[in-house]
């Protein structure tokens, strides 16, 4: 099996470092019994990132190892040390290279060295204790997770970028062509298809210097999947201009010079987006004695067509210093109408799940579903492992304003609530009673809010629901002890001595 050496197109699968976690850790030390939390902070994963390196001139690396990976965050440690930071990985693609889904989006097109994609960023590192650390929670027995990093699959293409575009039928001799006005040396054979990638050379006339590419085996049909010409039609998207060059010397029956360039037109303009790039054709091969008369009679032809034509000699080099100063004149004009390309940084970034707010909450046959950047990036950095974890999540989730949102809409106590995308939701049971933002005086890494039983929440609520209905003068704690011991403790509001006053004896003195 030949191994390819020219690859203009190939689907990447980019993964992008995991963020480090963040770790829980209190701060011991000989006589210093409250050192504090003092877990260090996880690194952010490597980021996956094209750039264009002028010196590779095609995909075929990528060819062979299409999956690629960026280095994981380090994990932080105690004594405030936080993780390493993940290496970016930096994949050199040539220049020209267009970047897309593979629903056909294009995410960006690659012109210039230097230009840079992050195609998948890295997943930030978890925060440790001591960065989690506040006035109300002073000692946390948890760390937040490191994130993932972004896994994306994307198609590279590449469009060579070449001033000038050579077309025409196989065999015509665009490779012969490029060879004699360049220092290319493309494989050169008297059979059709010879040249089976685009082959590009660099040419100097006078002060300005150009590249040209030729486009192999355009043939009738071409922009429909015929012969090699639609694989390659791509490369001349670029061009400032197109010349047409045509065998003027064919053993073919039945063709001619104008009748190539008609076709190759319909081809072009099939394709589509070509219209406006000059044209001129390089009437090839008249160091041959029929080339050179069937050169003369079609000459005037395409000229009154509106053409630039130029006879020329591949072999000979006849005509070749003519043609080179027309393109050069034309990719000079191109050159100071285009304005100067700068090297820029682009970011990749998947479109938000909210559509803009900081979260959605919609009703499903699955239960309320809540989607957003904030909500979805808490749950992935959350240990559920850890219930003082989980009641961190619920506290941010509250002050979001999700429960409040959730309550507007409808949503009942034991409702199910799924925070994510549907295939990869995190599944929860809505407790609005929960209170969130209360101080935690649980042992670390516990969170007494999130017990099936929980009796001060009870008592709380009771308290509050009978004292609408207390007795004049009665107080809060009076409503307390009457709902804990309600056969002991009564009303206060009474008048010591009288008969309502439980502590007045018959032994005691009288008024």
């Amino acid at each position: 099996m030949a191994v390819p050496t020219f690859v203009d197109r190939v689907t990447l699968h980019a993964s992008a470092g995991r963020g480090g976690h963040g770790v829980a850790s209190v701060h011991r030390e000989k006589f210093k019994p409250l050192g504090g939390p003092d877990g260090g902070n996880g690194g952010p994963g490597g980021s996956v990132i094209l750039r264009v390196d002028p010196d590779v001139t095609t995909l075929v690396d990528y060819h062979h190892s299409p999956h690629r990976k960026a280095e994981h965050g380090g994990q932080g440690a105690g004594s405030h040390r936080n993780g390493a930071h993940g290496s970016d990985l930096v994949l050199p693609v040539p220049d020209g290279t267009v970047v897309s889904l593979k629903n056909g989006e294009v995410v960006a097109d690659l012109i210039g060295p230097g230009t840079e994609l992050v195609l998948a960023q890295g997943g930030r590192g978890g925060l440790g204790n001591a960065a989690l650390a506040s006035a109300k929670r002073k000692a946390p027995g948890f760390a937040l997770l490191g994130e993932p990093g972004d896994e994306v699959e994307v198609i590279l293409e590449l469009k060579v970028v070449a001033d000038i575009g050579l077309v025409g039928f196989p065999s015509a001799g665009k490779s012969s062509l490029i060879a004699a006005i360049s220092r290319a040396r493309p494989k050169i054979a008297d059979y059709p298809f010879t040249t089976l990638v685009p082959n590009l050379g660099v040419v100097r006339a006078g002060e300005v210097t150009f590249t040209v590419a030729d486009v192999p085996g355009l043939i009738e049909g071409a922009s429909d999947g015929r012969g090699l010409g639609h694989d390659f039609l791509r490369h001349i998207e670029r061009c400032a201009a197109i010349v047409h060059v045509l065998d003027t010397a064919t053993f073919e029956p039945g063709r001619n010079p104008v009748d190539d360039l008609d076709i190759i037109e319909n081809e072009l303009s099939r394709y589509g987006g070509l219209e406006d790039r000059p044209r001129l054709v390089a009437l090839n091969k008249i160091d041959v004695p029929d080339g050179r008369d069937i050169a003369d009679m079609v000459i005037d032809d395409l000229r009154e067509r509106g053409y630039r034509v130029f006879p020329v000699s591949a072999a000979s080099g006849e005509g070749t210093r003519e043609l080179i100063f027309a393109m050069a004149e034309i990719v000079l004009a191109s050159r100071e109408a285009k304005a100067v390309d700068v090297a820029e940084r682009i970011v990749l970034r998947p479109p938000s799940a909210d559509g803009g707010s900081d979260f959605t909450v919609e009703q499903t046959g699955e239960g309320w579903r809540v989607r957003g950047t904030k909500p979805e990036r808490w749950v992935r950095q959350t240990d559920f492992s850890n219930d003082e974890a989980v009641g961190f999540l619920a506290d941010r989730l509250n002050r979001l304003g999700v429960e409040k949102k959730l309550l507007e809409l409808g949503a009942e106590d034991g409702d199910t609530v799924l925070i994510g995308h549907p295939d990869n939701s995190v599944v929860f049971d809505f407790r609005p009673t929960l209170d969130a933002g209360a101080e935690n005086l649980a042992r670390r890494g516990e969170d007494t809010r999130l017990r099936e039983e929980r009796p001060a929440a009870g008592r709380r609520r009771a308290i509050q629901e009978a004292l609408p209905e207390r007795g004049e003068g009665e107080t809060r704690a009076d409503v307390a002890r009457r709902i804990d011991k309600p056969e002991v403790y009564g009303p206060t509001s009474y008048e010591i001595g009288s008969a309502e006053d439980p502590d007045w004896g018959e032994s005691d003195p009288g008024e």
